[in-house]
């Protein structure tokens, strides 16, 4: 394959069998990483952008991540925005682990750009594995109702049998990074504000429409 081809003499030298990886190096290509998502978006980006850009070869790129999620999962992981790895939420209540989850997105809104933010929520649309891929190798960002949180409301009589987390991971993204990108706050207040009386009521509901569309109506 051409990107085996190992006569490039202006990219980097590749690793040698034994020897121990650079991560400093894969820092700088992470970081170049997540510099393309956000000018480009997940869709353009490309392992030969990156190898341009971070001025490596594509064999060494293909070394370490056999695809194009593989290496965007690990330059989320590497980056500013990721969640607390292994962090599990759990504060007894749905309330409670609801704000708990929009204050952990908020964070991760944060310690990223607008446009870093946007194109993680975009990245969810073209490949919806991703966000799952994502939190597992994060931990919760807060972008998506973990199916445990889901799971103990229902137990707790909280939410009814059939409630879907449709609602939170389609309003609570949207919701805060369109307040992000105008500079209004995200506080404590608003934050209770949008669990009682958008998320809470819209989980409850959605157990009537087990189905929710998963394309734009006019797309």
């Amino acid at each position: 394959m051409s990107y085996r081809n190992r006569s490039d003499k202006n990219t980097e030298a590749e690793v040698r069998p034994g020897r121990p990886r650079d991560h400093a190096r894969e820092g700088e290509i992470l970081a170049c990483v997540l510099e393309l998502l956000g000018e480009v978006g997940y869709d353009a980006l490309t392992f030969e952008a990156v190898a341009r850009h971070a001025h490596a070869s594509k064999a060494t790129l293909y070394r370490r991540w056999e695809t194009k999620r593989d290496m965007v999962v690990a330059a989320v992981k590497a980056g500013p925005a990721s969640g607390g790895s292994g962090t599990v939420i759990d504060t007894g209540s749905l309330r409670g682990d609801l704000l708990a989850l929009c204050e952990r997105l908020a964070e991760t809104m944060r310690s990223a750009d607008g446009s870093m933010s946007l194109m993680l929520l975009q990245a969810g649309l073209e490949d919806p594995d991703l966000c799952t891929h994502i939190e597992e190798a994060t931990g919760p960002t807060g972008a998506k109702l973990p199916t445990s949180v889901l799971a103990a409301a229902i137990g707790r009589g909280e939410l009814p049998e059939g409630a879907r987390p449709f609602p939170y991971e389609e309003i609570t993204g949207s919701v805060l990074l369109l307040r992000r990108l105008n500079a209004l706050p995200t506080g404590t207040g608003y934050l209770a504000h949008l669990v009682d009386h958008i998320l809470v009521p819209a989980l409850r509901a959605s157990a009537a429409n087990p189905e929710p569309p998963t394309r734009a109506i006019f797309s």
